[in-house]
């Protein structure tokens, strides 16, 4: 199975056809998640400039197929729209590499600071060596990682 693009913003539109996988990521998935421009066509397109961005899944298209300007609708024809399941397992997997977020708190009441952090939250209490695992192990449940430590 092969990937077809679409970015478009109003009337303007920039189409690509037969990406694989590994071009996907590379040139669509990787650009647009990170907000760097997709270079495609004539331009440089961009989320901040109110793009969006569709992705087909379906078979390889042909130069006949994709003559006289035919390789849109013949992409929607075969194809199936997975852009929103492509995209959401593109920014999981990004995430997942990232880890979560560390955060350093400098506080001259650490016990305080805690307090007011877990007030009103379910908390659980897990030895370092139990969150340095979950944390190495790349939990997805795993969103933060919060360090208070006392102000000198």
């Amino acid at each position: 199975m092969r990937f077809h693009i679409e970015v478009a913003t109003g009337k303007q539109h920039a189409r690509s056809f037969n990406l694989t996988e590994e071009e996907l990521g590379r040139t669509v998935l990787d650009p647009w998640l990170s907000g760097r421009p997709i270079l495609l066509g004539d331009r440089k397109w961009t989320r901040d400039d109110e793009s969006r961005l569709r992705i087909l899944e379906g078979p390889e298209l042909s130069m006949q197929d994709i003559a006289f300007s035919r390789g849109w609708a013949n992409a929607e024809r075969a194809s199936t729209d997975v852009t929103a399941t492509v995209l959401e397992a593109a920014t999981e997997g990004r995430r997942a590499e990232r880890g979560p977020a560390t955060i350093v708190l400098h506080s001259d009441s650490p016990v305080q600071t805690v307090a007011e952090i877990l007030s009103g939250h379910q908390t659980e209490t897990v030895s370092p060596e139990a969150a340095q695992e979950r944390i190495a192990g790349r939990d997805p449940k795993v969103a933060a990682v919060i360090l208070v430590v006392q102000r000198d």
